[in-house]
């Protein structure tokens, strides 16, 4: 099955990786072989025995020589594990010490690129700047802390305070009355009607 965007995968598998699976894989055989021939050697030894009370003792003794033979190849087999299993731990640990000295040489690449951006004099050049804008500014301070009298500190007080009272001053309160919220209404007057319209009706 392809991937979704329609491109070949790329194998990661390296030739390390195909070391170490043939390796495991030999492994694996003899440990197999190793197996078969521990099974064996407990039926001829179980064989031998029954030999031996039959009476056939010669038989027993070719029986068991066979069997101190495979006895035999089950130390090599024993020995040739240990070896594929050595390899295969070198070569996992020199991939180990590999992906370290890419990481170094990583590192190594990214600094070197930091170095070109920011050369040592490149440094040494803002520090002085740096140090050089401190000083200036120092300079500053300690003229216009000492270019002001007495009499020039009072009046800037007073110009402070000034601003601040213009800021928080209140409107004056009114010296008229205030009018009441709900004036009294003065009663409205109805006109008498002429006696002339009283005694026409």
């Amino acid at each position: 099955m392809g991937n979704l965007f329609g491109r070949k995968r790329q194998s990661r598998v390296t030739e390390q990786d195909k070391a170490i699976l043939q390796l495991k894989q030999q492994r694996d055989k003899l440990r197999q072989y190793q197996k078969r021939i521990t099974q064996q050697l407990e039926r001829e030894r179980a064989i031998a025995r029954q030999l031996l009370r039959d009476g056939k003792k010669e038989r027993a003794r070719l029986l068991l020589k066979k069997k101190r033979y495979r006895e035999q190849l089950l130390d090599k087999t024993e020995n040739q594990i240990t070896s594929l299993e050595t390899m295969v731990q070198s070569i996992e640990f020199t991939q180990i010490e590999m992906k370290v000295m890419e990481g170094l040489q990583f590192g190594n690449d990214c600094l070197h690129k930091m170095h070109q951006v920011m050369s040592l004099e490149e440094v040494e050049r803002i520090l002085d700047e740096t140090q050089d804008a401190v000083e200036y500014q120092r300079q500053i301070d300690e003229l216009l802390a000492g270019s002001f009298t007495q009499e020039d500190e009072d009046a800037i007080w007073a110009e402070l305070d000034a601003i601040t009272q213009e800021q928080i001053e209140l409107p004056e309160v009114p010296t008229e009355p205030l009018p009441d919220k709900n004036p009294v209404k003065a009663p409205v007057k109805t006109k008498s009607r002429p006696a002339e319209l009283v005694a026409a009706s």
